[in-house]
């Protein structure tokens, strides 16, 4: 006998019935906080945006998740495309859904983690450039990240904060940071700050 719920309908029967365009959907991307080590120094991968939005600011290596692959698959596939590197090892960071994070649409990433050795990157797809910034937390309020004369900051309060490293940034002030990516990144300063890294 089959399972009919409160309206009658088989899950035959209900899914025949199923319009996805009565319901607003999300896009999904996938971005990748990728860090290295140079010498005592802590370097993060970011990337140029060649085009709108956000275009020249900078931004974490990622993009669209296709509908015939898993956002871990995207995130591998982005980090390929737009920089060179392969073969990382992504660990999940989190899920990024603040309302109007993106200025297209309702867009939701997933956000990857990975610590390698510094390698040679290509920019190449949609980014413009790409560069190991030098990584550097100032009066424990301001991300500052450097590359020769180029310096990126964003000030943030820590909104929450618990035992699980499970920390809440507000950013009050950005500057050359693309979308919500400073927010991404101080999670995953955090994270590895939470697991004993001395970052």
């Amino acid at each position: 006998m089959e399972l009919r719920d409160k309206n009658g309908l088989t899950e035959k029967e209900f899914l025949a019935l199923y319009k996805p365009g009565n319901y607003p959907r999300p896009s999904v991307t996938a971005d990748n906080v990728i860090f290295a080590m140079d010498g005592s120094d802590w370097r993060l991968l970011l990337i140029k945006r060649g085009g709108h939005p956000c275009l020249g600011m900078w931004a974490l290596p990622g993009g669209f998740s296709n509908p015939n692959e898993t956002v871990d698959e995207a995130a591998a596939r982005e980090l390929a495309e737009e920089t060179g590197i392969e073969g990382l090892h992504l660990e999940q960071l989190g899920l990024f859904s603040t309302p109007g994070r993106d200025p297209r649409t309702w867009v939701m990433t997933c956000a990857f983690i990975s610590i390698t050795d510094m390698s040679d990157i290509t920019a190449s797809d949609d980014a413009d450039d790409a560069h190991w910034f030098k990584i550097a937390i100032e009066n424990n309020n301001t991300l500052v990240l450097t590359y020769d004369d180029m310096i990126l900051s964003a000030k943030f309060d820590i909104t929450q904060s618990n035992p699980w490293g499970t920390d809440h940034f507000r950013i009050t002030s950005n500057n050359g940071f693309a979308f919500d990516h400073a927010e991404i990144i101080l999670k995953a300063i955090f994270k590895l700050r939470n697991m004993g890294y001395n970052i």
